[in-house]
């Protein structure tokens, strides 16, 4: 466990980029292999290095947002140890109960619930809408971010490492599982049934995300999680559909134009409200499953 933390404390910046682009490279290959839907063969103006093209962009912004903002980062972590203040400061654990302790708030507080408040909150929605107009699915979709969300996402990551009292070998480990599983569950695969099942106990997987993206109410407003399942279990909103009868998108913007379009993803924020239109939906409300 020390060296885990000696690690996390002193990775190397090329480790983490390492991180992001090979995740990115591993589950792509995977797609290809195993992929949930075949884009190419019912959406002729389907194309793949296109649709990453706009994906990589938002990637990008985001690391640089991210890279910007590192200092308020590292001054929080630092102040919060040395100050004694937050969870972790106030109950002495050993390593291993203080990493899967601290992990699990810093996904609760810096993940789930800022997710949770995009798709509330009319005016963070607006920057989150981003996120949710891409129609084709994989693992590129999970950095589309506009920039203004990257911004709203790290505020609460650092309220979230404040309140964890979190020192910053913690931090970098929840940000590295949070970059690799936000991109295994937004890739373009289907798990079997067993695999879902034994895998979903312990992280969000891509057949439980998936449904997150599907284009209409109520289904958009379930399954917020990303690197751990219980929060959605616990609060309500985990939803169960079949991953095949999942409609990419969002009824707001479903012209191609719209969504497929660099300059237009980046003025939608700033453009006017369209609220959600919404429709009944047969798909299994599974709170035991």
């Amino acid at each position: 466990m020390e060296r885990l933390v000696t690690y996390f404390e002193h990775i190397p910046s090329a480790h983490r980029s390492l991180l992001l682009v090979g995740g990115i490279t591993i589950f792509w290959l995977m797609e290809s292999a195993v992929p949930l839907f075949r884009f190419d063969q019912f959406a002729p103006g389907y194309h793949r290095w296109r649709h990453a093209g706009i994906n990589i962009f938002f990637t990008l912004t985001t690391v640089i947002v991210n890279v910007i903002l590192a200092f308020l980062l590292l001054r929080t972590s630092d102040w919060a140890v040395q100050q004694g203040v937050g969870l972790l400061q106030w109950v002495q654990l050993p390593r291993w109960a203080e990493a899967i302790t601290g992990l699990l708030v810093l996904d609760l507080m810096g993940a789930w619930l800022p997710h949770w408040a995009e798709h509330k909150v009319t005016f963070l929605w607006r920057f989150h809408l981003i996120h949710h107009t891409d129609t084709y699915v994989d693992t590129t979709t999970a950095n589309r971010h506009h920039p203004g969300e990257s911004v709203i996402r790290f505020g609460f990551t650092l309220i979230a490492v404040l309140l964890t009292g979190a020192p910053m070998w913690l931090v970098f480990l929840y940000q590295a599982l949070s970059v690799v599983l936000s991109q295994f569950n937004h890739a373009n695969i289907n798990l079997p049934r067993w695999a879902d099942k034994l895998l979903g106990l312990v992280i969000v997987t891509p057949n439980m995300h998936h449904v997150h993206h599907h284009y209409v109410l109520p289904v958009t407003n379930t399954n917020y999680g990303n690197i751990f399942p219980y929060w959605d279990r616990l609060f309500g909103t985990y939803y169960e559909m079949d991953g095949h009868t999942i409609h990419y998108g969002i009824d707001t913007h479903p012209e191609e134009h719209e969504h497929a379009q660099l300059g237009n993803l980046l003025r939608i924020p700033f453009q006017s409200y369209r609220p959600p239109v919404g429709e009944p939906v047969k798909a299994k409300k599974a709170v035991d499953a």
